[in-house]
């Protein structure tokens, strides 16, 4: 298994042990698991990422397509923005899975729900450094069905 395989599946693992907890570097960060079908394989994934709640929608929540300040966005969000209908998104959001619409926000709501993000953990501030004048990073929201 490659690395970031690896990693994902040891952090999957201790988030559905732990009710949706982890340690090590995202120890107290909220995190969900996306559960997206691949947009030309059709095969089945699971993607553990940090998460920003909404404010005053607990049915709403927040992801960003950061890729670790990467160049390039990562593989489940074009699997994501690719669903044709909810039964091809879903999330794990402590013990609960469910399945959510997927939108895309853009401009001055993408800014301002990214700065959130990066106000609260800085390293989000860190990857918009990295992709500047690259891409934008893509902040999607999930909403539950």
């Amino acid at each position: 298994m490659n690395e970031p395989l690896d990693w994902n599946a040891k952090t999957i693992a201790e988030f559905r042990a732990n009710e949706g907890r982890v340690g090590g570097i995202f120890e107290g960060a909220p995190m969900v698991l996306l559960h997206h079908r691949g947009r030309r394989s059709g095969s089945e994934y699971v993607t553990p990422t940090m998460y920003l709640p909404h404010d005053t929608e607990p049915d709403i929540a927040y992801v960003f397509a950061t890729k670790g300040g990467a160049p390039t966005n990562p593989d489940w969000y074009y699997n994501l923005t690719a669903a044709s209908d909810a039964s091809d998104a879903s999330v794990e959001r402590g013990t609960e899975t469910y399945q959510v619409t997927v939108r895309e926000l853009t401009g001055v709501e993408r800014d301002r729900i990214y700065a959130e993000q990066a106000r609260r953990f800085p390293g989000f501030a860190e990857y918009e450094r990295q992709t500047a004048g690259v891409r934008i990073i893509p902040v999607l929201e999930l909403k539950r069905v």
